[in-house]
């Protein structure tokens, strides 16, 4: 895009103060996308000229800011993550039925004093977190700043709005951080401000086709909008089977050069990096945001949001990451500091189907543990929480119709010091409590609504109202409550089990961390190369082994004899079998890597085709360039696999016919062998 301001030594008062200053010289876009550093003008130029080539009506803003906008200080703004956070609710668990006609009674008097302190609570909280007065800004209206304007009109934009390409973040005209504008350029035409702006630029019009308003420098020149008039114009006319006669040009005063740099172009490998370096801070009210390109941490993690308790960022309170691409479907982990609770947060598709984990240590050295799982699960487990005195598991679609099961423990049993918060689940049961919900195929009073098995009291609770049974139904209904009860037992049991078993496996993914690459990045295909590189170096290791071993085949087995030597038939004879039977092996050992890397090369060929039938219509034209080449390459290797596998079993007959003569003639075991 064309400066034309650099050529304009245009100076204006601005509050009867200020000068119009601007940069000496601009670097190109082409030198701003390399080094990835650049003033505001800089950066609001590459900006501008992006968004007139995705035909915006685009125009760079050279004027005055406040001290935080021109110093990119956004401490005293609140992050944008934290509405974002706000917004975003965490699914209750689902209310058990019996919970739903509950009605505590409350007093009215007490609930309205309780919501008076807690608002009383809540504003007082909230004039402590006020940021102290900034100092008074001496500068104030003479720090030159530059934006960028994009006016109404085209590509559906209803209002004009400004951005600054410093955090690329969209502002009103009316935003009281922008105090002043001295003029507004972009490819076609360069417009000077006639308006007052000793109020700000809240009040300032945009019209840049009104002369009283925005003096424009090229007299004559078509704007973007008469453009996209005039491609209108041609448009209908063409359609109604009509020439369309330009209209006479004025004479233009100065006519705007051509640009004289390369296209702006960006790699795709900088579109994945993102920011300089692949990472970066900003630090807003209280907030620490924290923004890392995908794959440049091996443990996955995209965004962190630090949360601290003071404005000076010394005590950290929360920390909230993202996750992406993880091998174990991590997607959110949340850390709270002060209370030490962990939340993690999961995609579908992991083992054991868990969906989110909140864990915290007790004082007393246990851990407490809350999980989610999502509805693929056999048993119908959607939640458990498990705490060293009880734990409570919530169903949900079962056969049984069990939706709720409370397991007490007996807390008075005194367990060895060693067990003391590692193993709770040796404590007895004290008491387990089930609720079931209504089987419309039995009559309501054999259908059981809650079971309650007292295992301090070795004694199970039945319906006090339920008409008494005869004693060979007692002995009967007895006897399916006791088998009812161990098998309650094994499945706490289970549970138990199964809560240890998700801990070990969330501390041996910890650490060991893999992350899924996409072929369709580059760092995917640089990860391919790799271990393809590594494959290759592998087995031409292996090859060099080979024949080196091969040129004394007999070392190995001479290290089995009590002596070096060989002495008597016997040892010849087992030397002689061990050698062919060992070659024998090795080829057959060899045969199968060759099928296994065929039977890789294959798999992976079939998926990423599968892959391509299912998104080919999505696909850019680099993308269809890389599936090409990705396809190509791997059925080179395939053939290649296929010729070698083939050349190999050819050559293992030649090599063990050879081996056996070469075993029969050797001095050291020919005088011993049988003839």
């Amino acid at each position: 895009m064309m400066k034309l301001w650099m050529m304009l030594k245009l100076k204006k008062s601005f509050i009867g103060r200020s000068v119009y200053v601007q940069p000496r010289f601009l670097f190109s876009a082409t030198s701003v996308l390399r080094s990835q550093t650049a003033t505001c003008f800089e950066y609001a130029t590459l900006l501008c000229s992006m968004l007139l080539g995705a035909n915006y009506d685009a125009y760079c803003v050279s004027g005055y800011a406040s001290k935080e906008m021109c110093q990119l200080d956004q401490r005293r703004q609140e992050c944008p993550m934290k509405s974002a956070q706000a917004k975003e609710t965490d699914v209750p668990a689902e209310s058990e039925p019996w919970q739903r006609f509950q009605r505590e009674p409350k007093s009215r008097f007490l609930t309205r004093v309780a919501k008076k302190k807690q608002e009383e609570a809540e504003a007082e909280a909230k004039q402590h977190e006020e940021l102290p007065d900034a100092p008074v800004d001496t500068l104030r209206g003479l720090r030159v700043h530059c934006w960028v304007l994009v006016l109404a009109g085209c590509r559906s934009v209803q209002e004009n709005f400004l951005i600054d390409p410093l955090t690329g973040r969209s502002y009103s005209t009316t935003y009281e951080h922008f105090l002043g504008v001295e003029s507004v350029w972009n490819n076609l035409n360069y417009y000077v401000n006639m308006q007052d702006c000793k109020d700000g630029s809240a009040d300032l019009e945009y019209d840049l086709h009104d002369i009283k308003m925005w003096e424009p420098v090229l007299f004559g020149v078509t704007s973007k909008r008469q453009l996209n008039i005039e491609l209108l114009k041609r448009k209908e006319m063409k359609m109604m089977g009509m020439t369309f006669v330009e209209e006479e040009e004025e004479d233009r005063v100065l006519e705007m050069p051509r640009t004289w740099v390369n296209s702006i172009y960006i790699s795709k490998q900088d579109l994945e990096t993102r920011w300089p370096g692949g990472w970066k801070m900003t630090r807003y009210k209280k907030m620490e945001l924290e923004l890392f390109a995908p794959y440049l941490r091996m443990d996955g993690l995209v965004t962190r949001l630090s949360t601290y308790k003071d404005f000076d960022y010394a005590e950290l309170m929360t920390v909230k990451e993202w996750y992406r691409n993880r091998n174990d479907h991590l997607r959110k982990r949340e850390m709270n500091k002060v209370t030490g609770i962990t939340i993690e947060r999961f995609t579908e598709g992991r083992q054991f189907h868990l969906l989110f984990h909140r864990y915290t240590s007790t004082p007393t050295g246990g851990c407490e543990h809350e999980m989610e799982f999502s509805g693929a699960r056999v048993d119908g487990l959607v939640r458990r929480v498990d705490t060293p005195e009880e734990m409570t598991e919530s169903f949900k679609g079962r056969e049984d119709f069990l939706y709720y099961r409370q397991v007490l423990f007996d807390q008075n049993v005194i367990l060895p010091e060693e067990h003391i918060g590692t193993k709770p689940e040796e404590r007895p049961l004290l008491k387990v409590l089930e609720r079931f919900h209504r089987n419309p195929k039995k009559d309501a009073n054999e259908d059981v609504a809650e079971r309650v098995f007292v295992a301090s009291q070795r004694k199970i609770e039945v319906d006090p109202y339920q008409k008494p049974l005869k004693t060979l139904g007692l002995y009967e209904l007895l006897s399916d409550l006791i088998k009812a009860e161990q098998e309650v037992d094994l499945q706490i049991k289970s549970s138990k089990k199964e809560v240890r078993d998700i801990v070990a496996c969330r501390e041996q993914e910890e650490i060991d961390i893999l992350l899924h690459f996409s072929p369709w990045t580059t760092t995917g295909i640089a990860k391919a190369r790799s271990l393809r590189e590594e494959m290759e170096r592998v087995a031409a290791e292996e090859q060099r082994w080979l024949q080196e071993k091969d040129t004394d085949f007999l070392a190995p087995f001479l290290n089995r004899l009590s002596g070096i030597e060989i002495t008597n038939a016997e040892d010849a004879q087992r030397l002689y079998e061990d050698s062919l039977a060992s070659f024998q092996g090795q080829m057959n050992a060899q045969t199968r890597l060759i099928q296994e890397r065929h039977d890789q090369a294959t798999r992976a060929l079939k998926k990423i085709q599968e892959h391509y039938h299912s998104t080919q219509q999505d696909m850019s034209h680099q993308e269809q360039k890389e599936y090409d080449a990705y396809c190509a390459q791997h059925t080179s290797q395939s053939h290649v696999a296929e010729k070698r596998l083939s050349m190999h079993k050819r050559s293992a007959v030649q090599r063990y016919r050879a081996l056996d003569q070469r075993l029969k003639q050797d001095p050291r075991l020919a005088p011993f062998l049988l003839k």
